[in-house]
C-alpha cells in the first residue's frame, strides 16, 4: 500500500496570556509530530485530553495555520494555495465528536448532507438529492426519503452522528479524520457505529485517522497507533504490539488506567505506573520524566522516537517490560 497522507515535523504553539500581571505561557499543542498513513489504513492518535490530537486534525485540514512543518497528500505538498486547499478539503473529511454541535439545527438533513457537494460544485440539484439518499442508506438511516426531510432535533444522538458520517461520505473522500466519533454516544450504540465505520472503511478502502482516548475502541478499529503526550508522539507502531507490549511508560500508564471488566477484580488494588506530576513545568528533556517512575539522569535529554522492532517506535531511554 502506498502512502496517501504524510505529515512531517508539525509544530503549532499557542500563547496563553496571563491575567492580572501573570506571565504569558507558550503551549506546545503539537511539537515536531511526524507520521504517515497508507491507503486504506486506520491510524489511531491516542492520548489524554490536551495532548494535541484534535489540533493535528485541524492542521491537516488547514483550518489552523501551522508554525512549521509540511503536509503531503498523495505525494503533493499541501500549502495555502487555493488549488491545494481544495485538494485536501475535498479528499479529507471530518467527523466531529459532538453530533449536537457539528450540524446546523436550522437546516434539514437533505441540506446538511448535500452542503459539501454544493460547496465543491458537484452535480446538479437532482444529482445531489440522489447522492444524499445513497449515503443515508449507506449509514443505515432509512427510509432515507423520510429522513432527509427532517431537522436534527427530530433525530436521536446516534442518528445525528450517522448524519455526520453521511456528510463526510458525500464527496467520496479518500481520508476521514474521526475525532472521538463515538464518545458522545450511548454505550449501547457505540459498537454499532464502530462496526458501520469499519464496514464502510473496508468497502471503499478509506484511510482513517481515528482520534480517541479510549484504547479499547482503538484496538477494535485501528491497525497502527501513535501515542501522544503533550504534543509529541512518544510511541508508535502496529496496534497489537503497542498495546500488548508497550515500550513507553506513558503508554503503560494509559493501559493501567483502563477499567477492569472482570467483577472478581473490582476490589483488587490497581497500581498505575505513574507518579503524581510536579507543579513546575519541565521545559527540557523528556516531557514525561516528572511523572515517570523509571526516570534516570539521562532523561534530562530529549529522547528521539527510535525504532525498536517491526515498525514499533518508542521515545524512551529506559526499556520497560
Amino acid at each position: 500500500m502506498s502512502e496517501i497522507l504524510k505529515v512531517n515535523n508539525l509544530k503549532k504553539y499557542f500563547i496563553k496570556k496571563g491575567m492580572f500581571g501573570a506571565k504569558s505561557v507558550t503551549v506546545k499543542a503539537t511539537d515536531d509530530v511526524s507520521f504517515a498513513i497508507k491507503q486504506g489504513e486506520v491510524f489511531v492518535l491516542a492520548g489524554e485530553s490536551g495532548s494535541g490530537k484534535s489540533t493535528i486534525a485541524k492542521i491537516i485540514l488547514k483550518s489552523i495555520k501551522l508554525d512549521s512543518g509540511k503536509i503531503f497528500f498523495e505525494g503533493h505538498e499541501i500549502d495555502d494555495q487555493k488549488e491545494n486547499l481544495a485538494r485536501i478539503r475535498m479528499n479529507c473529511q471530518m467527523i466531529h465528536q459532538d453530533p449536537y454541535d457539528s450540524i446546523n439545527p436550522r437546516m434539514k438533513i437533505k441540506d446538511i448532507v448535500s452542503e459539501p457537494l454544493e460547496i465543491h460544485n458537484i452535480g446538479n440539484k437532482e444529482d445531489r438529492i440522489k447522492r444524499v439518499i445513497e449515503v443515508l442508506q449507506e449509514v443505515k438511516l432509512e427510509p432515507a426519503e423520510d429522513i432527509l426531510k427532517r431537522y436534527p432535533h427530530m433525530l436521536s444522538g446516534g442518528q445525528r452522528q450517522r448524519v455526520v458520517l453521511a456528510r463526510a461520505l458525500a464527496l467520496k473522500p479518500k481520508v476521514i479524520l474521526a475525532d472521538e466519533p463515538v464518545s458522545m454516544l450511548d454505550v449501547s450504540i457505540r459498537a454499532e457505529m464502530l462496526e458501520l465505520m469499519q464496514e464502510l472503511q473496508k468497502k471503499y478502502n478509506i484511510s482513517f485517522v481515528y482520534i480517541t482516548h479510549d484504547l479499547a475502541t482503538a484496538r477494535y478499529f485501528g491497525q497502527r497507533i501513535g501515542i501522544l503526550y503533550k504534543g509529541k508522539i512518544v510511541e508508535m507502531g502496529p496496534i497489537d504490539q503497542v498495546l500488548v507490549k508497550p515500550r513507553h511508560p506513558y503508554t503503560q500508564a494509559l493501559i493501567d488506567a483502563i477499567s477492569e471488566p472482570d467483577p472478581d477484580n473490582l476490589h483488587k488494588e490497581r497500581k498505575i505506573r505513574i507518579k503524581e506530576p510536579v507543579k513546575t513545568e519541565i521545559e527540557q528533556g523528556c516531557k514525561f520524566r516528572a511523572r515517570c517512575p523509571y526516570a534516570i539522569d539521562k532523561c534530562i535529554e530529549e529522547p528521539e522516537l527510535k525504532i525498536i522492532n517491526n515498525e514499533h517506535y518508542s521515545a524512551c531511554f529506559v526499556k520497560i517490560n
